[in-house]
């Protein structure tokens, strides 16, 4: 009966400690749960502040960069319309230059051929050399001039190169003008002052073929002049070079 109640009394002190070993290790366990539990809850608080910060801050940043690219392309809009108007200006005065230029180019050629025309600047081309000759001597004649050139020919011959397009003409070598003026004196004619005998050559610059057959048209020059017992010669060029005018720059 003793040992019994000894026994018994020995449980229930086992019992006890154990229980009281449990009540201590719970609490710590609830402690140290509490402890990570707070731990977790503030470490979570703390990321999820961090991380809305950092957020703001990037979007702050995106929205400030945004803004920077969105002025950029304005600039470059307002750059290129800049630069557009800056083309349409500059192909404006190319045009206007090239117009100048063409003006110029122009008014260059008709000054050179003005300078032609006025025999101050020695010109060469292909053209026509036409020979007046006095007529063969005939004793039956009694008027010598019958058979002798005079200006009236030469004028005539003068006259159908320029209506057919020659652009210079000399007489013996001498340029002609605009003013040049021809008087017959016996057998010689005197052309601007300078006397020339027989025969009278007569150059002319020009297209050949049209000069030719402006002078060999029927009862044209040609006939005209052979009629009048003139010798009249026509050799085309392909190379004539007439001096200007002596006195003339």
């Amino acid at each position: 009966m003793n040992w019994k109640l000894t026994n018994r009394r020995t449980w229930k002190l086992k019992l006890i400690k154990v229980k009281g070993k449990h009540v201590v290790l719970s609490l710590v366990c609830l402690v140290l749960g509490f402890m990570i539990a707070f731990s977790y809850h503030f470490t979570q608080k703390e990321l999820n502040k961090n991380k809305t910060n950092l957020t703001s801050e990037q979007w702050e940043k995106t929205l400030d960069l945004r803004n920077q690219l969105i002025e950029l392309e304005e600039l470059n809009r307002k750059l290129q319309k800049e630069l557009n108007q800056k083309q349409d200006k500059v192909l404006e005065n190319e045009k206007d230059l090239s117009k100048e230029a063409e003006a110029y180019s122009t008014l260059a050629e008709d000054a050179e051929k003005f300078r032609m025309f006025l025999g101050k600047v020695k010109v060469k081309g292909q053209g026509v050399s036409v020979q007046l000759s006095d007529g063969a001597y005939d004793p039956h004649e009694e008027n010598i001039n019958n058979y002798l050139v005079h200006e009236h020919h030469v004028f005539k011959v003068i006259n159908e190169l320029y209506i057919s397009g020659a652009a210079a003409i000399a007489i013996n070598g001498q340029r002609l003008t605009s003013h040049s003026y021809i008087i017959c004196n016996g057998p010689v004619i005197t052309v601007d002052g300078i006397q020339h005998p027989a025969p009278f050559v007569i150059t002319a610059i020009g297209d050949p073929e049209v000069l030719t057959a402006a002078l060999n048209l029927t009862g044209g020059v040609k006939d005209q002049l052979v009629n009048d017992n003139i010798v009249f010669t026509l050799e085309e060029k392909s190379e004539i070079i007439l001096n200007p005018i002596l006195g003339q720059s």
